[in-house]
């Protein structure tokens, strides 16, 4: 029940009886503060919670709400990033970290307060191990030309590694886990198995984002399952494990590298589209790299450059199943596309499928030649063959309204963050399996032309193809800084493609030799559900 001050009237008379006082005044000031601590504490929490959303795999529900906390946290209380923001390193480095992923170009300043008279980061912050932790993951974000954020990484990978030995054991695996996979470099799906475990732990964790997030990742793990399972019988059916012995079978592992570039359910027909593509396309760089003769290639080539059904009759035995499970595949892409009023976009990955076969071809010649090239002649094909430009293309296709004409002409015009791609995805695979492709007789790598050329050492060509993709990931990072030339998703799937060569290549080419370290990341993702339970207030 409401009570109004209206409900009871004092009479006139009253006022008179009561007597004047006379009151001092200091004139205090009013609060310089006002609401700031509030607001702070406030977003705080909202960043706390948003980095949870995103870690456990189902800020895809919350996209709108994500974006609308965020615009807000940017444009008001941090807009100018001055000095009236806290002091806490966890904080601004996740502050940070939020806002340059979500595509706000927060300047790296606001790390300035945590550094001495020599640009250096203060030695007092080491005992943070949560803020250092904070500060390593923001640090992945960095730009060229952003030396302090080169600083922190160093600063931060150096204390942490020497911390590990004195952490609890629980601070202790996150800190190892995040020295070998950032969250700026990881899968959603594979590192949510992961922090899954770590959030629980936390005394402070949302019991319902808790619960809500496992049951997602397990219902969609079955949308995921079912998926692969149709794809499987489609390849299964093709029967190119006995047809084409010399070729690797890895339609699972396929899968496994779309599934990191779009896992959202919305995106189940792209999802199916190229992960037809990406295991056509292994079918056909093991044609080229290891089992066809270069008057046979050449046949191929001719034929993928007429792209019709008649060019078959021209091919070995071999070759036809692949040349026709090609054209299926397309023809399929083309049948769905026609009926959503679509069929310019397959023009467009066609067209990039020819330049990828063509790139194949050259590299077949030097090797049939033995030539080996420069490295700027090596790099300009083998960026194509790495199949990033590609795959990049074909990974719009399926994708829904989102994408316009225009963005495969973006798409095709080989933009920065292509290109950076493709050099992640070229020097990360070239540094892993030079060694094993070389003996068992490949066209030269991009190792083998550099130390050529430059008269370099084995570690010297991998110290500086490591600065090259340090490089390549900070072009990627501004290529995702507001405003976007294209719509962030569709940035997000070249991003992603990237993420899936730091995933399966960081150590050893995971997709060639996937019974180690990549069966336990597939099994983490597509077998194993997470245990739920059940929440009670």
């Amino acid at each position: 029940m409401e009570l109004s001050i209206h409900a009871l009237p004092i009479p006139d008379s009253t006022k008179n009886m009561v007597p004047e006082v006379t009151r001092r005044s200091a004139n205090y000031h009013p609060s310089i503060w006002g609401d700031h601590f509030l607001t702070y504490a406030t977003h705080v929490v909202k960043l706390n919670f948003i980095d949870a959303i995103q870690c456990l795999g189902v800020s895809y529900h919350f996209e709108s709400e994500i974006e609308t906390a965020l615009q807000h946290i940017y444009e008001t209380d941090y807009d100018h990033h001055d000095d009236t923001a806290n002091d806490d390193l966890y904080t601004i480095a996740l502050l940070f970290r939020l806002l340059r992923q979500q595509g706000y170009p927060i300047s790296c300043d606001v790390f300035n307060k945590f550094t001495d008279d020599n640009d250096k980061f203060r030695e007092s912050l080491t005992g943070d191990v949560r803020g250092m932790l904070s500060l390593y993951e923001a640090a992945h974000l960095r730009l060229r030309g952003e030396d302090i954020l080169d600083e922190a990484l160093s600063f931060t990978i150096t204390h942490l590694e020497s911390a590990v030995p004195n952490l609890s054991n629980l601070v202790q695996e996150q800190v190892i886990h995040a020295l070998n996979q950032p969250i700026h470099k990881g899968l959603t799906r594979l590192e949510a198995t992961r922090y899954f475990f770590f959030y629980e732990q936390d005394d402070s964790h949302n019991k319902v984002l808790l619960n809500f997030a496992k049951l997602d990742f397990n219902l969609l793990q079955k949308v995921h399952q079912w998926e692969l399972s149709e794809i499987t019988r489609w390849w299964k059916e093709l029967d190119f494990a006995k047809k084409m012995p010399f070729a690797r079978d890895r339609i699972v592992e396929c899968y496994f590298w779309i599934l990191g570039v779009y896992f959202e359910p919305q995106y189940l027909l792209a999802r199916r589209m190229l992960t037809k593509v990406i295991a056509l396309t292994s079918i056909i760089d093991d044609i080229y790299d290891v089992y066809g003769t270069l008057e046979e290639l050449a046949l191929f080539t001719d034929a993928i450059e007429r792209w019709e059904i008649s060019a078959i009759d021209q091919l070995p035995e071999y070759m036809k199943p692949c040349y026709q499970a090609l054209l299926d595949v397309y023809n399929m892409i083309d049948e769905e596309m026609a009926k959503k009023g679509r069929s310019y976009r397959v023009h467009y990955a066609k067209s990039t499928m020819k330049n990828l076969v063509r790139a194949y071809f050259e590299e077949a010649k030097w090797f049939h030649q033995g030539y080996v090239p420069s490295i700027e002649e090596y790099m300009r094909v083998a960026l194509v063959t790495g199949g990033y430009t590609m795959l990049a293309t074909a990974s719009l296709v399926g994708m829904g309204e989102v994408v316009s004409k225009e963005a495969f002409d973006w798409v095709s015009s080989d933009p920065l963050i292509v290109q950076a791609s493709s050099v992640v995805n070229r020097l990360m695979d070239d540094m892993v399996s030079h060694e094993f492709e070389q003996k068992r007789g490949h066209v030269v790598s991009s190792v083998e032309c550099y130390m050529k050329q430059y008269g370099a050492s084995e570690e010297e060509v991998l110290v500086e193809f490591r600065k090259q993709v340090t490089n390549a990931w900070k072009d990627i990072n501004q290529e995702c800084l507001r405003p976007t030339v294209v719509p962030m998703p569709l940035l997000l799937r070249v991003v992603n493609l990237a993420r899936v060569m730091d995933v399966l290549y960081k150590d050893e080419d995971g997709y060639t030799h996937s019974g180690t370290k990549v069966k336990g990341f597939v099994t983490s993702v597509l077998i194993d559900s997470v245990p739920t339970s059940t929440y009670k207030e």
